[in-house]
């Protein structure tokens, strides 16, 4: 379906933006080529070895829903996806 491989396509986008602004910064795409593969198969990526300011990541993830026209309907799902999936995790408030 296109909405789906636009969706898709998006999602992959937000992350490679995410994981560029993270710090340290590092491209997504090795990430993925680089992840250790667990027992059910699926790749393994460090979330937690990188770190974004949550109103970046908010602001970044907010570009990719107006660049893809992603609408409000799937704007949530989109946002739940990033939020839930392996997005860097967040930088405390000092």
């Amino acid at each position: 379906m296109i909405r789906e491989k636009k969706l898709n396509e998006a999602v992959m986008e937000c992350y490679i933006r995410l994981y560029k602004a993270s710090v340290p910064s590092v491209d997504f795409n090795d990430l993925i080529k680089n992840a250790k593969i667990n027992e059910q198969g699926q790749k393994e990526i460090p979330y937690n070895d990188y770190l974004i300011d949550f109103d970046l990541e908010t602001e970044i993830i907010n570009g990719i829903i107006k660049e893809y026209k992603i609408g409000k309907f799937y704007a949530n799902r989109f946002k739940a996806t990033i939020y839930l999936g392996c997005s860097p995790k967040y930088k405390l408030k000092e």
